[in-house]
């Protein structure tokens, strides 16, 4: 099996098309790179063009990956959080990437949510009932102090 190789240019247009598609953070970069088996002085090299050149940067990272999980994907502060986390994001890019959530829309899709999983549940026991829900908006990432307060709509 022979590996094609790629020059550094090569390499580099490469992963501007890469960026230019879709926000990445560094992690994603460096994994991608390391796939070109690259000395780590073009590695470098690489990285920094990405990141003079606006290709890379991890404050857009962060506000897009928050809006998008957020608005597609309906999950909570806390969610966005640990996977932003997971990904070596810094606390100051967190804390911006979160204010791209507006604070009614945010308590507007909890209660939607919570109709629509109260809708779906067939649990008949009230109290296995509200913690079915509550476990769902949890692993959805919402914090449980807004939780319990949204399971306070629910019908007895």
């Amino acid at each position: 099996m022979n590996k094609q190789v790629f020059t550094v240019e090569q390499i580099k247009r490469k992963m501007e098309y890469y960026c230019v598609y879709q926000d990445r953070c560094h992690k994603e970069i460096e994994a991608k790179l390391k796939q070109y088996r690259l000395i780590p002085e073009a590695r470098e090299h690489i990285l920094l063009h990405l990141l003079e050149n606006n290709f890379l940067n991890e404050e857009r990272f962060a506000k897009s990956f928050a809006r998008g999980k957020f608005r597609i994907k309906k999950w909570g502060k806390e969610r966005i959080v640990r996977e932003l986390k997971f990904r070596d994001i810094s606390t100051y890019n967190i804390k911006s990437a979160l204010k791209e959530i507006d604070e009614e829309e945010y308590i507007k899709t909890l209660y939607e949510l919570v109709e629509k999983k109260n809708a779906s549940v067939t649990e008949t026991n009230h109290f296995k009932r509200k913690k079915k829900i509550a476990d769902y908006l949890l692993y959805r990432g919402f914090e449980s102090n807004l939780i319990y307060e949204a399971l306070k709509t629910i019908d007895s």
